[in-house]
């Protein structure tokens, strides 16, 4: 009896170490902002992959349903949302990128709002949309230039911050009381 004890304490032990040696998994949420429309991707840390989840109405750069962007946030239980920056090709921000700053920080003010403890941090994303539109074409994806790819630019631009996380700004971490 005692043996079978000092078995399961090894292997309890076992577990424990094998649980603190794997990286804690973080689900991350990628938005491609747009002042028409958002795009949104998934991603996971562990993994280190990315993928296309939904593109979001955008009312003047705003969500046109802060609640529907909260819920998701909130049901997908995001570890991290990462707002795409739109930078000029020299670095130099944009209008646009002002606008996306904007954004983040409102985000960032909301998700503390509803309690919802989830970072938010900014990410260059110069040549996502580009790139995706090629993607898209290539793929077969897409038949026209006018069809939507900001889900595949949000994914881009997650897979470029799981590659390079030092490189993302923070905005808002909301700590607990």
């Amino acid at each position: 009896m005692l043996n079978d004890a000092s078995n399961k304490e090894n292997a309890n032990s076992d577990v424990a170490a094998d649980a603190a040696a794997r990286p804690e998994q973080t689900v991350l949420l990628g938005l491609d902002y747009g002042v028409k429309k958002m795009g949104m991707a998934l991603g996971n840390t562990v993994t280190q992959d990315a993928r296309p989840f939904d593109i979001l109405a955008m009312n003047n750069g705003q969500p046109a349903d802060w609640d529907n962007l909260l819920g998701i946030i909130d049901t997908w239980r995001i570890g991290r949302v990462v707002v795409g920056l739109p930078l000029n090709m020299d670095g130099s921000s944009s209008m646009i990128a002002k606008r996306a700053h904007k954004f983040a920080r409102r985000l960032a003010h909301r998700l503390m709002e509803q309690r919802i403890h989830v970072p938010v941090q900014l990410f260059d994303e110069r040549l996502t949309s580009v790139e995706a539109r090629e993607m898209a074409w290539e793929l077969g994806l897409i038949k026209n230039e006018r069809d939507p790819i900001d889900d595949i630019s949000a994914c881009l631009l997650l897979q470029s911050y799981l590659a390079n996380p030092d490189h993302a700004e923070d905005i808002a971490t909301y700590k607990a009381d």
